[in-house]
């Protein structure tokens, strides 16, 4: 049987207009639970008027079920109404199946009895991210997601980019529910909670990104060196414990939270961007007094591929665009084939290396703060060591920096 595709984008638009209807819990004609009767409530059909006819995302403020019990209205029916022959009670889903997860979608499946597969014309879906003190902070964190679903054929596939964001951990149960002629509805029991986590940005949403970021990058500006700010201490350990090498390390979290490199690329960080009266790095630095320049030809030339692989900024004016230099052929390159939009090297809008008069001539983007990643240990002989006379500007580091979600410049309508 073929699968159905539920897409939620549509209902994102009403969702601040349906977190003002008073809050629904327990007490939800949704849901079946007792305190509806206690209350006035947000019935089921007040509801689904105010939003999608196939899907609805109904947002429970300040409520959090990580796993929830069959309800006690199962099987029931309105008082003093005559059964119509006897319906039987539903069975409860299990065997609960995700799979084709990506960075805001994932496709799901269950299992129920044959007996309630014509009976079936609802689904209720709830989904909860899993709170954790590194969990990136989007615009609906405070909305715990319940899904409601008219019955599709198994497996669908659940896509809403307001409500799932990428490398995130969700847990996922299921209920069936049969809509009765009085409007009430007969529920299964709630199915075993499911974990899952959503997956990085593809090829296509970093294009997106890209596309975002050569909009602002400015003009071109000619450099000659890439330069590394640090501690003296940071130096003296390559010198005395790596054979005088800057040897590549794990990339951290800093930038969008769905960035395939962040916790999975090694490399060595570099800046190129100089001053626009002088045309040489500036001598104020984030990261440390000490600076190592090296020729821009011995890391950018054309035996290196050029890849883009962020763009982000952390709630400021200015904006950074991240991008990965990696030696044709070596692991970093491979890396990044398979994950990461390749560059002209020529002709682009953030780093070009070009032949020109017979040398080759180097351009960075004037707009952006450019963070260039090397995939490859760099010999320290074959550059200079020096102190800088400016200062030490803490608050420009990026390290672990989190991306502004709420940013319309270099945000894309994915999972933040």
């Amino acid at each position: 049987m073929a699968g159905g595709m539920i897409s939620l984008d549509r209902v994102a638009a009403r969702s601040c207009r349906a977190r003002e209807e008073p809050p629904v819990g327990h007490g939800s004609s949704l849901l079946g639970s007792r305190e509806r009767r206690a209350r006035a409530p947000l019935t089921v059909t007040q509801a689904s008027g105010r939003l999608s006819p196939a899907w609805r995302a109904l947002p429970y403020r300040g409520l959090s079920l990580p796993s929830l019990p069959s309800l006690p209205l199962q099987g029931q029916l309105k008082p003093g109404a005559n059964p119509e022959g006897s319906m039987e009670l539903l069975s409860t889903p299990h065997s609960i199946e995700i799979n084709n997860i990506t960075c805001d979608s994932f496709r799901i499946s269950w299992a129920m009895e044959d007996s309630d597969l014509e009976r079936v014309t609802h689904y209720f879906i709830d989904l909860n991210k899993k709170e954790n003190k590194n969990s990136n902070k989007f615009k609906h964190r405070d909305v715990p997601t319940k899904l409601v679903a008219k019955a599709v054929p198994l497996p669908m596939t659940v896509r809403g980019h307001w409500f799932l964001s990428p490398r995130t951990e969700y847990s996922v149960a299921v209920q069936t529910a049969v809509k009765q002629s009085d409007g009430e509805y007969l529920v299964s029991g709630w199915s075993e909670t499911v974990e899952f986590c959503t997956g990085d940005y593809a090829k296509e949403h970093l294009a997106q990104l890209q596309e975002k970021a050569e909009q602002i990058a400015g003009r071109m500006l000619r450099f000659s060196v890439f330069y590394r700010n640090h501690h003296k201490e940071y130096f003296q350990h390559a010198r005395t414990h790596c054979g005088n090498m800057l040897q590549p390390y794990l990339k951290d979290n800093s930038g969008s939270h769905g960035s395939p490199t962040s916790g999975m690329l090694h490399g060595v960080f570099f800046s190129c961007n100089t001053e626009f009266n002088t045309g040489q790095p500036p001598q104020d630095s984030p990261y440390g007094r000490w600076r190592f320049q090296i020729p821009a030809q011995r890391l950018f030339n054309p035996s290196t591929n050029l890849y883009f692989a962020d763009f982000y900024c952390m709630y400021t004016a200015y904006h950074y665009a991240i991008l990965v230099l990696a030696p044709k052929g070596s692991l970093g390159d491979r890396f990044c084939r398979d994950r990461l939009p390749l560059l002209d090297i020529a002709c682009n809008k953030f780093l070009t290396c070009s032949v020109e008069g017979g040398e080759l001539v180097f351009r960075h983007a004037q707009d952006l703060i450019l963070e260039i990643i090397y995939t490859e240990p760099v010999d320290l002989s074959l550059g200079t060591l020096g102190e800088i006379s400016g200062h030490q500007l803490m608050s420009l580091s990026t390290a672990d920096a989190k991306k502004d979600p709420s940013c319309k410049t270099c945000n894309i309508s994915v999972g933040r």
